[in-house]
C-alpha cells in the first residue's frame, strides 16, 4: 500500500511529532490495530507505541475497543485495538469541507438534483481517468480491483484489497470528501457506478466512511457479471 496520501510533517516537528504522525497514518491506513502490531510495523517498541497511543486518545484523535474473542474464551481482558476518531482523520485532510458543501447546496438549490449528479459523475470521472489504462489492463475484475486500489492510493484514498469468499473487497481507509458525501450521498453513488464500469462487473458497496464506518468497503465478485462492457466514462462524466 501506498503512502502518499499522507502529509508531509512539517520540518520543526521533532522525533516525537514524526512517530506520532507514523502512528495515526497507520491506523488510518490499516484500520484498528493493537499497539504490539502497530510496534511490529514501526519497528519501535510497543512501550514507545502505546505512550504515541495513549496520547493520541488523550487528544481525542484515537479511541478503542476491544478486539473479537477468537477460539474459547480465555482469562483475562479481551486486547486492546486502536483506530482514529473523526477529528483523528481529518489532520490527514478534510480541507475546505465547509466550502464544498455550500457549494454544493447552492448548486443544488439553484439548478436541481440533477445537477449535483451530474458534478459527483465528472469528479468521479477525473479521479479515475487518468488510471483507466492501468486498471482495465487487467481481464479478471478482482484483477482490477487491485489495480483500483494502487490507483485509489496514489489519489489520497489509502486503499487495499482482501479476499474474501468468491471475490475480494475494495477498502478505502481514507475519504478527502467524506464530509461533504454525509450530506451528499450522490458522490458515494456514482463513484459505486464508476467502478462497476472499470471493473467490468456488479460491485456492490457495503460499508462507507460517510455514513459513519471506520472503512469504505466494497465487494467485487471473482466473477464476471453484470456489466460485460469495456470499462469506459466518457468526456463529461456521464457513464456510457
Amino acid at each position: 500500500m501506498g503512502t502518499a496520501m499522507s502529509p508531509s510533517v512539517p520540518a520543526q516537528v521533532g522525533a516525537e511529532g514524526r512517530t506520532r504522525h507514523e502512528v495515526a497514518r497507520l491506523l488510518l491506513e490499516q484500520g484498528p490495530m493493537s499497539a504490539v502490531v502497530v510496534a511490529e510495523h514501526l519497528g519501535i517498541s510497543p512501550t514507545a507505541v502505546r505512550r504515541h497511543l495513549d496520547t493520541l486518545v488523550a487528544d481525542g484523535q484515537a479511541e478503542t475497543k476491544d478486539a473479537p474473542r477468537r477460539g474459547p474464551r480465555g482469562r483475562g481482558r479481551p486486547a486492546k485495538l486502536f483506530l482514529l476518531t473523526e477529528s483523528g482523520r481529518a489532520r490527514f485532510g478534510h480541507a475546505y469541507d465547509d466550502l464544498a458543501v455550500s457549494a454544493i447546496r447552492f448548486l443544488s438549490e439553484h439548478a436541481g438534483e440533477d445537477a449535483v449528479r451530474a458534478f459527483a459523475e465528472s469528479r468521479v470521472a477525473a479521479l479515475v481517468e487518468p488510471h483507466r489504462e492501468a486498471i482495465t489492463r487487467a481481464e479478471e475484475p478482482t484483477e482490477r480491483a487491485e489495480a483500483l486500489a494502487a490507483a485509489l492510493t496514489k489519489e489520497g484514498y489509502a486503499a487495499s484489497t482482501r479476499e474474501v469468499g468468491h471475490g475480494e473487497q475494495l477498502c478505502q481507509h481514507h475519504c478527502p470528501v467524506a464530509h461533504v458525501a454525509a450530506e451528499f450521498p450522490q458522490l458515494c453513488e456514482a463513484e459505486t457506478e464508476a467502478f462497476a464500469k472499470l471493473l467490468g462487473t456488479h460491485v456492490q458497496r457495503l460499508a462507507t466512511i460517510a455514513h459513519g464506518d471506520n472503512v469504505c468497503t466494497t465487494h467485487v465478485p471473482a466473477a464476471k457479471a453484470g456489466i460485460a462492457q469495456e470499462a469506459r466514462i466518457p468526456d463529461g462524466g456521464k457513464p456510457a
